[in-house]
């Protein structure tokens, strides 16, 4: 299925002005970087070149996608039969920290086919980064306890598949999402709804069911009535050898507590404790100090916690003022208030310090950023990119109390 129309309508119209202008076919920059981070934040993760990558090719102008663009010139449109954009693409490691100004992904090829790809391009890394970037921030407060990905229900029925591989790549462990199992090769999890419950004439026949099915090591949902009765109860079906109980109503640094006394109280020292109910990295935070084996986290994460968008922007930054393959590229930039650019093609680089610098070439210290936009979709390196990128952040960053990125991605004068 063509992806082309996946688009805003102004990114053709533009196209068909520039081909009349006679801009179309000359060399092109784009650059994607957010102006800044949200609110209170002080790293980002940028994620969603994987899927990106696989859906750039299919950008294909086939005749069903013509038919939908009668609005444009006919010469425009028999540019466009059968054309897939052969533009050069870069982009930072998925799983990677970014900051303000960091060139997260370039565009290099013809200015007509880097027009047609702004939309698609901001709709994947806006969204997938926002995800990362909060998960990665609930990972941190979470400090080495797994978490179990519960989203789907609080967003749209794709995007929760997208959702839980931005999570998974910035550290969840898991999953409750199926389709996002299939997809991405993601491990899923799941314990037991309260309809389940209330759908047997007792709490005690439920838990016999699900025993009788799953074994002991199973998790029970015990606060659909009293907590405390849902654990005896639990413990009475289960015995002591109960995999985990699930707490999902009340204050959970009250519910905690007194759900891990009782356990032990019952002689099930060894049965965990999940912890779900609208958490974020905060409450998370709250609860380093008590006993909670797994989180389950499910709105705040879809959501980006607050801030469901990167705030990345797609920028032109240099273009050639003739044609030709081997023409000078030319640096251009908005100066427009609050909405400035850095002109010309930049290159990345992080430093020993931990500071990000961009470069006029791609020559210097330090280690390089960018990479081709991958290909395939290999959850588990971007992943392992991840991991490192946050074991190798500065304590400053890893405070979730609101403050300044730690770090500004500069450019270099050019020599």
């Amino acid at each position: 299925m063509s992806t082309a129309l996946l688009t805003d309508r102004y990114e053709l119209t533009m196209l068909d002005a520039a081909l009349a202008g006679g801009l179309a076919g000359r060399r092109a920059v784009f650059e994607v970087f957010a102006r800044r981070l949200p609110p209170g934040r002080r790293f980002g993760i940028v994620a969603g070149q994987g899927r990106l990558g696989a859906l750039l090719p299919q950008v294909r102008y086939g005749p069903d996608e013509l038919a939908e663009l009668g609005f444009l010139r006919p010469q425009t449109r028999a540019w466009l039969d059968g054309r897939s954009p052969s533009v050069e693409v870069s982009a930072y490691r998925e799983g990677s920290a970014y900051a303000p100004g960091s060139p997260v992904l370039t565009v290099e090829g013809c200015f007509g086919e880097g027009l047609l790809l702004e939309t698609l391009v901001l709709s994947v890394l806006n969204a997938d980064t926002a995800i990362a970037s909060a998960a990665a921030r609930m990972v941190l407060a979470a400090a080495g306890r797994p978490l179990i990905e519960m989203g789907s229900r609080r967003t749209h029925e794709q995007a929760a598949v997208s959702a839980a591989r931005a999570a998974h790549i910035a550290g969840f462990a898991t999953t409750s999402n199926l389709e996002a199992g299939r997809r991405h090769g993601i491990p899923t999890a799941g314990t037991s709804a309260h309809a389940f419950t209330l759908a047997h004439l007792s709490e005690v026949d439920a838990f016999r069911a699900q025993v009788a099915v799953l074994g002991t090591g199973t998790t029970l949902l015990v606060d659909t009535y009293d907590t405390a009765q849902g654990i005896r109860n639990a413990v009475e079906v289960a015995g002591p050898e109960l995999g985990a109980v699930r707490l999902d109503s009340g204050d959970p640094l009250v519910e905690v507590p007194r759900a891990r006394a009782l356990l032990d109280q019952l002689g099930a020292t060894r049965t965990r404790i999940v912890v779900t109910g609208d958490l974020d990295e905060h409450q998370i935070a709250l609860l380093a100090g008590e006993a909670v084996d797994v989180y389950g986290v499910g709105t705040a994460l879809v959501t980006g916690s607050g801030s469901p968008t990167a705030g990345f922007v797609y920028k032109l930054v240099a273009i050639a003022r003739e044609d030709g393959q081997e023409a000078p590229l030319h640096p251009v930039a908005k100066t427009s208030s609050g909405k400035t650019s850095i002109g010309g093609r930049k290159w990345a680089y992080r430093l020993d310090d931990g500071r990000e610098v961009l470069r006029r070439s791609s020559s210097g210290a330090g280690r390089p950023l960018q990479v081709p936009l991958p290909t395939g979709d290999d959850v588990d390196v971007a992943r392992r990119t991840c991991a490192d990128e946050l074991a190798s952040l500065p304590e400053t960053a890893r405070l979730l109390e609101p403050g300044g990125p730690v770090w500004t991605a500069t450019t270099e004068e050019a020599p």
